[in-house]
């Protein structure tokens, strides 16, 4: 007699769920909807994206959430107790998912590859965006259309639009979206090694810690402070504002970078490594309780980890970011932006920031830090 259960959660069909378990069993897991989600542009974007997962769950019920990316972006997702399963964009897992049925087939991108493959997934119901058969993408729903036409009006996109990717991108998907969180999870050991790093690198309780991300993706090279802007802020920073301690923060290809801006500060500076993986890196950023940052995974870090955030958009659009009302957006005050350029002859966005701006926000939010530190616990 053949013995199955492939409605359970559990069931692998290759081995028990725990040793020496009979399948079936008493305790069998109903997957309930079943729902892939389609997020592979930025990992910044993927880890916005993790704000939508309590709504998917409000909306549609007991879901099974399978979550496909590209490798870089799966350590965002790591430990997420949404998640059902996470994939990685390959040969071997698109053909294993299109042998599969869903209920929901969420695709966030608007881009040629996720647009082809959401055409190839077995789903009931399709949200987002898809591929014609002429190659161009269009939107698979009509709550989709607005999130599409931002692609397309540059005005509607730079100059009219006052909503957060989120609540757009929850429009897209038909969700109850009632202004969740980022999701970034952090295990146990991992808050472990954070407490060693405070006191390997000499944070005290009563320090408030500024940590600087330097760099930005290499696409948009416009989207981060030149060496000598950031310099200038961490100088002013050290010597105006008591009780702070400044952090450089960056990933691989920020290595040079900020081993330069270093060898230019004259002051205590805490340099993180860059070379240790995004996983690690996020643990930097956990240190911080303020973070500067361009429009970049850093900020989006920063934001998941619930700190203080100094968001500097320059290109990019501000109004598509929610901080959750913690920090402050600096906004590039030209006719020119947002832009979203890759390149420009005069930049005068990057060589002409608001530091002042920048240095007054994080002056704000470290005297409201400091006081709330140095305020007496209730008995």
């Amino acid at each position: 007699m053949m013995i199955s259960n492939p409605g359970c959660r559990k069931f692998s069909g290759y081995k028990p769920c725990e040793p020496f378990r009979s399948c079936p069993c008493e305790e069998a897991e109903s997957y309930g909807k079943r729902i892939l989600i389609i997020n592979l542009d930025y990992i910044g974007d993927v880890l916005m994206t993790t704000a939508l997962l309590p709504a998917i769950h409000r909306t549609l019920g007991r879901s099974s959430v399978h979550w496909l990316t590209k490798s870089n972006a799966v350590p965002v997702l790591l430990h997420n107790p949404h998640l059902y399963r996470i994939w990685e964009w390959n040969d071997e897992n698109r053909m294993i998912l299109e042998s599969m049925r869903f209920d929901y087939l969420l695709n966030a991108d608007k881009n040629i590859n996720s647009a082809a493959f959401s055409m190839r997934v077995q789903a009931r119901k399709k949200r987002g965006f898809g591929l014609h058969r002429n190659g161009c993408i269009v939107p698979l729903n009509r709550e989709a259309e607005y999130n599409y036409r931002m692609g397309l009006d540059d005005k509607l996109k730079f100059r009219e639009n006052r909503r957060t990717g989120l609540d757009i991108l929850a429009q897209t998907w038909k969700l109850n979206y009632k202004r969740d969180e980022y999701v970034l999870v952090l295990t146990e050991e991992e808050k472990i090694i954070c407490d060693d790093m405070r006191r390997e690198y000499g944070i005290e309780d009563g320090d408030v810690c500024v940590g600087l991300n330097t760099g930005c993706s290499a696409q948009y090279p416009l989207k981060k402070l030149s060496v000598e802007h950031h310099v200038m802020l961490i100088n002013r920073i050290l010597d105006t504002l008591r009780g702070t301690k400044v952090l450089l923060l960056g990933g691989r290809e920020d290595t040079e970078r900020n081993t330069e801006i270093a060898g230019r500060v004259d002051r205590d500076l805490i340099v993180t490594p860059t070379t240790e993986g995004l996983r690690r890196g996020i643990l930097y950023v956990n240190l911080c309780d303020i973070v500067i940052s361009g429009d970049t995974l850093g900020m989006h870090i920063g934001i998941g980890l619930k700190k203080s955030v100094i968001g500097w958009f320059s290109i990019s659009c501000a109004a598509e970011i929610d901080l959750f009302g913690r920090g402050k957006k600096i906004i590039t005050d030209l006719d020119c932006a947002p832009c979203w350029k890759r390149s420009c002859e005069n930049p005068l966005c990057v060589e002409q920031p608001d530091l002042d701006g920048i240095f007054d926000a994080v002056a704000s939010e470290t005297r409201t830090l400091l006081q709330a530190k140095e305020e007496p616990m209730d008995d």
